[in-house]
């Protein structure tokens, strides 16, 4: 059979296996899947698992449970050597081995990008993966429980200081819910005020959410502040030392909870460790019918999409003439590559990936919302209604489905759910602190040199 590797089980990787599983016939070829990781991400709730609104596990899909045809690697792709069509995989514990394959499909994803900036690598912390969602919400109760038995001073106003860089839709999605779930903590909380909680976004452009209208953006820094939360525009992280951030206008935030969303780019891997054509950022070279292409032409099997493509954008309404990482393309791109894989193995032609943007949606905490299509923009109720429902019918598979509804409805009976696992960082401490252990040799020694020495018997009686 033909042999298929798909790399990376993100959004894009995930629903490429799922389609050809449904698309190819018995036997036609084998479907592997690599990736770190046992289950892809669903990051548009992401911002919700931080305030407490997703179960965390609600967010992410299991790759061996949705995928029963496909087979599926749990270990990190290290190269790709399309010359020879060999993969090299490294599994979290075992050796490095080489796996052939006939089909490449690089879905390799985005991670944060960075800068240069001191303390941003050792304090801050990206939004990009489940667990840091759940480290951000889980930091924020924790924080408030420590401020709460703390006298006012420079401490408990640093526990009670969040701070945001990048004002782009997942920065203001986070930033608006971190907010949110801080205002419904304080009813918990009689000893702290709402003027203790500060929140900070700072961003370096003129304004915030490109995707959106201007008005639509003023609206929703307006929102905020009424909230709460300052937005702080045309300003930049200049350093965040020991977790004080100091930014480019010359302000001092001491803060606990750093999170960096200030951009994202490809997968160094595709540049660094594949003979694949990559761009000048780092980004897969790909056609409009997402095959790869270099210099002298399209490169026979192998194929991209997600946010490690630059994929062409036919609609125009990209950027540079590419569509933006996002889900909604990624998602889409996945459908139209599986579908072209299946018909270049039958001798058809490949179609070119066009979508037109149908809008952005973002969720600002409980109840606030902004959307917009066009020259439409809704905010408020309505387009948080609108957020939740796009992204719950979003999400993968019927159970996924079921469980985030399910969510939401009992959150709107029983409200959210504030418990934090702090001590989970370190499951063994609390039995390891009172499990007993055996003596050194030493103190042995020394014990039984301390004990009386032995009478010894009487005489047995005749």
């Amino acid at each position: 059979m033909t042999k298929i590797l798909i790399v990376g089980g993100g959004y894009a990787g995930f629903t490429t296996a799922r389609q050809l599983e449904k698309q190819l016939n018995p036997g036609e070829a084998q479907v592997t899947l690599v990736d770190p990781l046992p289950y892809m991400t669903y990051q548009p709730f992401l911002p919700e698992v931080i305030g407490g609104s997703i179960e965390a596990r609600h967010a992410v899909v299991s790759h061996r449970r949705h995928l029963k045809r496909t087979r599926v690697i749990t270990a990190e792709v290290t190269k790709i050597d399309h010359a020879s069509k060999t993969a090299t995989l490294k599994p979290k514990d075992a050796d490095e081995y080489t796996l052939g394959y006939d089909i490449v499909v690089v879905t390799a994803g985005a991670v944060s990008r960075t800068f240069p900036i001191a303390g941003v690598a050792d304090n801050a912390i990206g939004v990009k993966r489940i667990e840091e969602a759940i480290w951000v919400r889980d930091k924020i109760i924790d924080n408030f429980n420590r401020a709460s038995t703390m006298a006012p001073g420079p401490e408990r106003s640093r526990l009670l200081t969040f701070v945001v860089v990048g004002g782009g839709f997942a920065g203001i999605e986070a930033f608006a819910e971190m907010r949110s779930l801080a205002t419904a903590l304080l009813a918990d909380y009689p000893s702290l005020q709402f003027d203790d909680v500060q929140f900070h976004l700072i961003e370096a452009a003129g304004r915030i959410m490109p995707e959106v209208s201007e008005e639509t953006a003023l609206w929703v820094i307006k929102n905020l502040a009424e909230r709460g939360a300052t937005v702080h525009l045309n300003t930049q992280c200049s350093s965040a030392v020991d977790g004080n951030v100091e930014t480019s206008a010359g302000d001092v935030f001491p803060t606990d909870v750093l999170v960096w969303t200030a951009g994202q780019m490809a997968n160094p891997f595709v540049k660094g460790f594949t003979d694949l054509p990559v761009n000048e950022r780092g980004n897969l070279r790909t056609r409009a019918d997402l095959r790869v292409e270099g210099d002298e032409g399209v490169v026979k099997d192998a194929w991209g999409a997600g946010d490690v493509a630059a994929v062409p954008d036919l609609s125009g309404g990209g950027v540079a003439g590419f569509c933006v990482p996002n889900a909604q393309h990624a998602v889409r791109q996945a459908a139209v590559l599986a579908e072209n894989i299946v018909a270049t193995l039958r001798g058809d032609t490949p179609t070119d990936y066009y979508h037109e943007n149908i809008g952005a949606v973002a969720g600002l905490g409980m109840g606030v919302g902004a959307f917009q299509s066009g020259n439409t923009g809704i905010t408020g109720f309505p387009a948080w209604a609108m957020h939740r429902g796009y992204h719950g019918m979003a999400i993968p598979t019927i159970e996924r489905k079921v469980r985030v509804f399910g969510g939401w409805a009992g959150q709107l009976v029983l409200g959210r759910d504030f418990v934090s696992l702090p001590e989970i960082a370190e499951p063994k401490a609390f039995f390891e602190r009172y499990a007993a252990r055996p003596r050194p040799a030493a103190d042995e020694k020394k014990a039984d040199a301390a004990k009386p020495a032995a009478k010894p018997a009487a005489p047995a009686a005749k």
